[in-house]
């Protein structure tokens, strides 16, 4: 019998709507026991680690989460599923990614309507992910997300409406994999990347987007000793207003490492543009374009190589692609 770790963290996933209608955390996690879910193949252990709504998930607690799965794999657990609110699912399931060794199958789901609302999609997201998570197919796949019977991979899925049940997406390549009948049935494979051992994670690495007729306030606010990175979502291919240049140069100036990458939700940043601004110069500058991901993922690898003490050039390396 297959034994999986279940981390429930909180989210949508473990409200419910009240009288008013308003969604709004339990005081008890409603699937925490879902027996009727499971089957006689699989035993699920519980572990209620937060309780948090989804905006309120920090880096910190991320390594929480993948400290617990790292005393999972120790005690020899042949999966984990962690629930999960989705606004910042996407973040949390792709730290894991870059920490956890890939040893056991990762799965992390929620839901988009909580526990009884007409339609409420929690549990069956949560049966799919267990199955997952119990499969051997499963291993070898870094950590996945399961969500509406599709199976995705953590380092290019995204969220993609505000409340539709099939919002979580992959935009360049699609799902992996698909649960039918209670079982993973995969069509890609996803090509390996190096995973960071951390034991802290450091703070102020930040996130801006760019915008037409943005200037160079943004950057220069961020011009400090606390600030340890910067990821920025360019224009178009990977561009930025000339009239951020030096303030952008002031940031390099102090040895902030800055990662561009592009605005757009398909496609990757390269530099093709010789202009004021234009990725060319950007690159000339010593900005990293980063292809593959988007600004959230970007942050999230940033945070992981600071954190893991990756020297100047190492850290270019391990942000250049989504691969690495």
């Amino acid at each position: 019998m297959k034994k999986i770790l279940a981390i429930h963290t909180g989210g949508t996933i473990s409200m419910s709507q009240n009288d008013q209608g308003e969604i709004v955390p339990n005081a008890q996690n409603p699937i925490a026991h879902p027996t009727q879910v499971l089957d006689d193949q699989v035993q699920v252990i519980t572990d209620d680690l937060f309780n948090l709504p989804s905006p309120h998930m920090t880096p910190v607690q991320m390594l929480t989460i993948q400290q617990r799965i790292a005393q999972a794999i120790a005690e020899g657990l042949d999966g984990v599923v962690v629930t999960h609110g989705t606004d910042t699912l996407e973040e949390t399931a792709y730290f894991l990614d870059l920490t956890v060794p890939d040893t056991i199958p990762v799965v992390v789901t929620g839901a988009m309507r909580s526990s009884n609302e007409i339609g409420a999609d929690g549990l069956h997201n949560f049966r799919s992910a267990i199955q997952v998570a119990a499969a051997d197919a499963s291993r070898g796949k870094g950590v996945l997300v399961v969500m509406n019977d599709e199976i995705h991979t953590a380092r290019y899925v995204t969220k993609t409406h505000t409340t539709n049940v099939a919002t979580f997406k992959t935009p360049a390549f699609g799902p992996i994999g698909l649960v039918t009948k209670g079982q993973p049935t995969y069509f890609q494979e996803l090509i390996q990347q190096t995973v960071c051992d951390l034991d802290h994670v450091v703070d102020h690495v930040y996130l801006l987007k760019a915008f037409a007729g943005m200037d160079g306030t943004f950057f220069d606010a961020l011009n400090n000793d606390q600030t340890a990175g910067l990821v920025v979502e360019g224009l178009g291919a990977g561009n930025l207003p000339p009239q951020t240049l030096p303030a952008v140069q002031r940031l390099l100036d102090r040895q902030i490492p800055i990662v561009l990458v592009s605005r757009c939700y398909n496609g990757v940043a390269t530099d093709i543009y010789d202009y004021p601004g234009g990725g060319i110069e950007l690159r000339k500058m010593g900005l990293i374009l980063c292809q593959g991901l988007n600004g959230q993922k970007a942050r999230i690898k940033l945070l992981v190589g600071l954190s893991a003490g990756l020297s100047a050039t190492a850290l270019r390396q391990f942000m250049r692609t989504a691969v690495s």
